[in-house]
């Protein structure tokens, strides 16, 4: 081989191993700038406390992992419970190329043996509808009028959040503590979420799962209560059949 094509393959090797190296790096860092703005926005969005341990990316293989998620209690709530939801395990796998899109697919989401913590009324205020509707709140308050939307873009205007399709999201093995006691909850599993061209949001995210998780809760709560139905009256099979839709208003 000639020294020109020794030079040549060796600076391939080298524009490669600078590549590898970079995503590296990149892939490295990537989990800290995750948890670093879940940390920032979270509260924002729910008006509570939000800390995560870690965050795993794996950049090539489209994989990532949460480690010890835990969402506070609102302000009222604190006294007895300082926190609401914790999770200790989640996991998410991403079409890799399509962070590069207008649309991020998020093939799959599994959430393991989250820990639910109720306080306050199943038929009136608790915990868990406060939290959803701060969530309520953030999402009515930052999206964009109507005969805002069509317009251009101001120069400096941020940029319009990316939509996010998943496709398939999974809650298991979660349990609810209430009154000293803890209960199982069924397996929440959704999926086909912003299929379609205009996907979903963040926002849209977060109110589907914390509607999901707040509508299970409520139930085995009052299903815990043994006699709900006769203490309760027609006021439990009233509640059964606005449960499901209380929380997609």
């Amino acid at each position: 081989m000639s020294i020109k094509k020794k030079i040549l393959l060796g600076l391939g090797i080298g524009v490669v191993l600078v590549v590898i190296i970079g995503v590296l790096v990149v892939g490295f860092f990537l989990g800290d700038v995750i948890k670093l703005g879940m940390e920032t926005v979270g509260p924002k969005v729910t008006q509570t406390t939000l800390t995560v341990s870690s965050v795993h990316v794996g950049i090539l293989t489209g994989s990532g992992g949460v480690t010890d998620l835990v969402l506070g209690n609102p302000d009222e709530y604190k006294a007895k419970a300082p926190n609401a939801i914790s999770v200790g395990k989640a996991y998410a796998r991403v079409a890799p190329f399509s962070v590069l899109s207008d649309k991020i697919v998020i093939k799959s989401v599994e959430v393991r043996s989250p820990e639910i913590t109720f306080e306050g009324n199943p038929l009136g205020a608790n915990n868990l509808t406060k939290i959803m509707d701060n969530v309520n709140t953030f999402i009515g308050g930052s999206t964009p009028k109507t005969a805002e939307t069509n317009a251009p873009a101001q120069p400096g205007s941020p940029k319009p959040a990316k939509k996010l399709e998943v496709d398939d999201f999974l809650i298991t093995g979660a349990t609810v503590h209430f009154n000293g006691a803890t209960l199982p909850l069924p397996d929440i599993h959704f999926s086909n979420l912003g299929t379609g061209p205009d996907g979903i949001t963040a926002g849209d995210l977060v109110k589907r799962v914390l509607g999901e998780i707040t509508t299970a809760t409520v139930k085995a709560v009052i299903a815990d209560a043994g006699n709900a139905g006769k203490a309760l009256g027609g006021e439990a099979s009233k509640l059964g059949k606005s449960l499901g839709s209380l929380f997609k208003k």
